[in-house]
């Protein structure tokens, strides 16, 4: 198959809530967790390890339902920045043809919206759009990407600078 045969692949809904204060959002969900229909669902993937770093108490759960409530109830959302795309494998690199999310339609549904976090580079790339859809000046934190892809962070570095930036919007943070 090459880039050109690539399937439209449809990324996953928002996980919000009200009192979503911190949005984390990705790219685009990576094979194995559109497969899983779950965000960061490779097990190579430190985003639900950083997180259980930061906040170790009560413990991430280890089922996905469990890990989406224990996610908001510490005031964050997380969502991509494309809801749709054409990629073969999972690399950023290789997203094509991508439709960003509705991220005006998200304004009323995160009405507490501190924050928005980019979880790597091409997240980040749409920093500006992204907070001028949801109607606010936002801070727009850049995150090292949680990916098995950035090899040449370790995970203590990322934990260290997840740590920094969520610091001020967070409670409860370790």
């Amino acid at each position: 198959m090459t880039l050109a045969d690539a399937p439209r692949l449809v990324g996953l809904p928002p996980m919000v809530g009200s009192g979503t204060r911190v949005l984390l959002l990705g790219s685009f969900p990576g094979a194995a967790s559109l497969r899983a229909r779950q965000y960061y669902g490779h097990p190579q993937n430190h985003f639900w390890r950083i997180l259980a770093a930061l906040w170790p108490a009560p413990p991430l759960p280890g089922d996905y339902a469990g890990r989406c409530g224990w996610l908001l109830a510490r005031g964050l959302g997380l969502w991509d920045v494309y809801a749709a795309c054409e990629r073969e494998g999972s690399l950023d690199a290789s997203i094509r043809n991508a439709q960003v999310n509705d991220f005006a339609g998200l304004h009323v549904r995160v009405p507490r919206l501190a924050a928005i976090a980019h979880n790597g580079g091409e997240s980040f790339r749409h920093a500006r759009a992204v907070r001028a859809a949801l109607g606010a000046d936002l801070p727009s934190l850049r995150l090292p990407s949680t990916s098995p892809a950035n090899a040449s962070w370790s995970f203590d570095k990322k934990l260290n600078a997840w740590r920094e930036a969520l610091a001020p919007f967070v409670d409860g943070l370790t």
